[in-house]
């Protein structure tokens, strides 16, 4: 059974992050890919058995205005770790149809109930709740590129949740990034000199954390939260351990 995270664009023009665990939790492919038929060109050897692929992107929007039900109840719980999901609805361009994570979905013949027990499967996901529980945050790590934001922070942030991921490798659910192209991205962040550089290497590494998602899914199913529903959306995430959770 393969793993498969995808960060994906919500525009066809923007870099996709990819990475594939396999049934271990090894780390078998990392990059980064374009539009649709790269998308698929570079799913399709993964999913021809059973697979559990986490996208980072809606898979379900039906609400004309405001934000899903889902991302509602995600951000009660997540907000105050700087880690609510932005609002999704089909009166902005790219959920006015079909979404295109669900056109890859269908296109790959995937089920996306988060409820089946089908053998290929996809799920949405978010990667800025589930690093909060992974590596437990008081805060998300800010490697994504906003205003007042300089080099030197986002590499040092980016850095810091690759740490994180490669301490995985010591989790219940083990994840092993012990390859090469770990490592050769490891390089091109720590050599990185614009933003534009670490903005390459921002998307494999949220794939290798969606990816993770699937597998910890999978492995613990008591241990996530389903936010929402098949009918209105959903977010599939690590639970939020008592400790961290609101009283």
């Amino acid at each position: 059974m393969y793993f498969v995270g995808v960060d994906l664009a919500w525009g066809g023009r923007k870099p996709t992050g990819v990475a594939v665990l396999d049934a271990n939790g090894r780390l078998v492919r990392l990059g980064a890919v374009g539009d649709d038929a790269a998308v698929l060109a570079a799913l399709t050897p993964y999913v021809r058995g059973d697979c559990l692929v986490a996208f980072d992107a809606p898979l379900v929007v039906t609400n004309p205005t405001g934000q899903r039900p889902a991302e509602a109840a995600l951000n009660r719980d997540f907000r105050r770790f700087e880690a609510g999901a932005h609002p999704a609805n089909t009166a902005k361009p790219e959920f006015a149809d079909v979404p295109r994570a669900a056109r890859l979905a269908r296109a790959l013949g995937l089920d996306m109930d988060p409820y089946s027990s089908a053998p290929r499967r996809a799920i949405e996901v978010y990667p800025h709740p589930a690093t909060v529980v992974l590596f437990a945050l008081a805060r998300t790590l800010k490697y994504k590129a906003k205003p007042g934001r300089d080099v030197a922070r986002l590499k040092s942030e980016l850095l810091v949740l690759m740490d994180g991921i490669e301490k995985l490798a010591q989790a219940p659910v083990p994840l092993d990034v012990a390859v090469e192209d770990w490592a050769r991205l490891r390089r091109q962040v720590i050599a990185a000199q614009r933003k534009s550089e670490l903005r390459r290497a921002e998307d494999p590494v949220d794939a290798v954390v969606c990816a993770y998602v699937a597998l910890y899914a999978q492995r613990r199913p008591a241990d996530v939260t389903i936010y929402g529903d098949f009918a209105t959306g959903y977010v599939v995430t690590p639970s939020l351990p008592p400790e961290m959770a609101r009283p």
